[in-house]
């Protein structure tokens, strides 16, 4: 019988090993999670990563982060039984990257909130907007 990636232990470092683009990935876990009604994610820790989860902290999506060795445990934040976090859609991509600048972020008119990496480091669309900084587009977080 063969054993499928997520049993075997080796297969699931392996594959952790070989994200192409692990910010996107965080992302949709924490989505995932967050439609299961999960808590709790584990990550393999970057230095994107964790400032996009410091981010996502002072956004009110995340409650609580803790880092061991190289895995960051992520807490979601729910209200009333409920996540916080309902939607996320990538926007960058290793294939496509996204940069806009402080007035194209200033006429965007959506309910999203936009999670940029800037020359302040990784923050939200309301935070690039009083610092009239631009940068490259994450995610939009619903």
């Amino acid at each position: 019988m063969r054993k499928n990636a997520v049993g075997n232990t080796k297969r699931k470092k392996e594959y952790l090993d070989n994200l192409g683009y692990p910010v996107g990935d965080f992302l949709i876990r924490l989505k995932n999670c967050a439609l299961a009604r999960n808590k709790v994610v584990e990550f393999r820790a970057t230095r994107l990563v964790e400032a996009v989860a410091k981010a996502l902290k002072e956004m009110g999506y995340v409650s609580d982060i803790s880092k061991e060795g190289h895995e960051l445990k992520v807490s979601l934040a729910y209200k009333n039984k409920a996540p916080v976090l309902s939607d996320v859609i990538l926007v960058s991509k290793p294939s496509r990257r996204v940069y806009l600048s402080s007035d194209e972020i200033k006429k965007e008119k959506s309910p999203y909130i936009m999670l940029l990496t800037t020359t302040y480091g990784v923050i939200s669309s309301t935070q690039a907007i009083k610092k009239n900084v631009g940068g490259e587009v994450i995610a939009r977080i619903l």
